[in-house]
């Protein structure tokens, strides 16, 4: 009888993090957030949505990368460990990474212009476009000269 609980304690430890992630990474967040929704704090509603949403964006990336995440056997103990900062009241860490890195971007929006990429420049490529052009102008030669310039410009075109 004690060699049938010992196997059974082993398998639970092996297989921990398949026990473990659904109850951290969908019970009880669920849980906590049905108990947001019926409070009128605002910082738990908080919490809450943004740990679905980073929760979306793991699963979209495990569903994206899927292959890739194979070869790590590690994936499964380091999502857990990530869930649980995430989840966990002691941590609060979905609220931590909206307050950190989602909220400054969302209340600046020329911060998020951090994607922006140029295009490379080669002598295949076109010339930069008429944006790209009234802003080096712009910086080159102030805000009342480009005014200034548009102005001349559509009285001569008005004018022909």
């Amino acid at each position: 009888m004690g060699s049938g609980n010992n196997n059974f304690l082993q398998v639970v430890l092996k297989n921990f993090d398949v026990l473990a992630l659904p109850l951290v990474a969908l019970v009880y967040p669920l849980y906590a957030s049905i108990r947001a929704i019926e409070t009128k704090s605002r910082s738990d509603d908080q919490q809450w949505l943004t740990y679905w949403v980073l929760y979306s964006l793991i699963t979209l990336f495990e569903l994206t990368f899927a292959k890739l995440i194979e070869w790590f056997p590690i994936w499964p103990y380091a999502k857990l460990i990530f869930t649980c900062w995430l989840v966990l009241p002691q941590f609060n860490g979905a609220a931590y990474v909206y307050k950190h890195f989602i909220r400054p971007y969302y209340m600046n929006p020329s911060a998020a212009q951090i994607w922006y990429v140029p295009r490379k420049k080669s002598i295949f490529s076109k010339p930069d476009d008429i944006l790209t052009a009234a802003e080096k102008y712009i910086e080159q030669h102030g805000t009342e000269e480009f005014e200034r310039l548009i102005t001349k410009k559509n009285k001569s075109v008005w004018n022909d």
